[in-house]
């Protein structure tokens, strides 16, 4: 696959999944082996499907706009600005491996909460 298509998928993926359907998100972009590495979603396909699951129940008005996609060899990284209830705003920076056939095979985050204060003028993004 080329990089050009990683990110589209990658993209596709997380919005899918982030936006309520996890279970067809994991269908159509993740091979037969999910590595998780964030500590609060349990490791594997069902770990990821059963979280945004529950995300989609408890905060159903969320909102996603992707900000910047970067792509080298087989990696994928999402900057994204995150909107949840109570005007609740998170930065994340989500990285993705693929698999040699073009599927998401790993996921790395951080997610870091944008503050009411800053002491300069610069945005988070």
């Amino acid at each position: 696959m080329s990089t050009k298509q990683n990110k589209k998928n990658a993209i596709s993926f997380y919005e899918m999944a982030f936006l309520g359907d996890p279970k067809l998100a994991m269908d159509t972009f993740v091979g037969a082996t999910y590595i998780q590495h964030n500590p609060d979603v349990s490791d594997g396909i069902e770990g990821f499907i059963d979280y945004f699951e529950r995300m989609k129940v408890e905060y159903p008005k969320k909102s996603i706009a992707f900000v910047r996609c970067i792509a080298e060899d087989d990696l994928v990284a999402l900057h994204t600005h995150q909107i949840w209830p109570n005007d609740d705003q998170y930065v994340t920076m989500d990285f993705f491996r693929f698999d040699n056939s073009g599927k998401i095979c790993e996921h790395w985050d951080a997610i870091q909460q944008i503050p009411k204060t800053s002491k300069n003028d610069n945005t988070m993004y």
